[in-house]
C-alpha cells in the first residue's frame, strides 16, 4: 500500500493494482477462511476424540471447503489434495489409535 510521503508520485498502473488487489483479496477471502475453519475444527475434533460420526461429518465439511477453495483457484489444487490427505490420514491414526486403547 502506498507510504505516507504526499511528494512521492505513483503510477496510475499502481494505483489501480492497488485497487484490483483489495477487491480480489475482499472477494476471496471468505472462501480461503472458511476452508481455513473448516479444516481447524476438523482436526479438534479428531484430537479430542469425538465419535466417529461427528469425525466423518467434520472432514466432509473440511474437504468440501478445501474443494471450493481449489475450485476458485484460491489455493492451489495440489495444496488442496495436500491437505486433505493430512486430514484423512490424521483421522484414520486417531480411529486406530482409539481402537487399540
Amino acid at each position: 500500500m502506498p507510504d505516507n510521503n504526499p511528494f512521492k508520485k505513483y503510477s496510475p498502473s499502481i494505483k489501480k493494482r492497488w485497487r484490483t488487489t483489495a477487491k480480489r483479496t475482499a472477494r476471496l477471502k471468505p472462501f480461503r477462511s472458511r476452508a481455513a475453519t473448516a479444516l481447524r475444527d476438523a482436526k479438534i475434533a479428531i484430537e479430542d476424540g469425538d465419535e466417529n460420526a461427528e469425525i466423518q461429518v467434520r472432514l466432509k465439511a473440511a474437504h468440501s471447503a478445501i474443494d471450493r477453495a481449489a475450485r476458485r483457484n484460491i489455493i492451489h489444487k495440489n495444496t488442496a489434495a495436500r491437505r486433505k490427505s493430512r486430514l484423512a490420514k490424521l483421522a484414520k491414526v486417531s480411529q486406530s489409535g482409539s481402537g487399540d486403547a
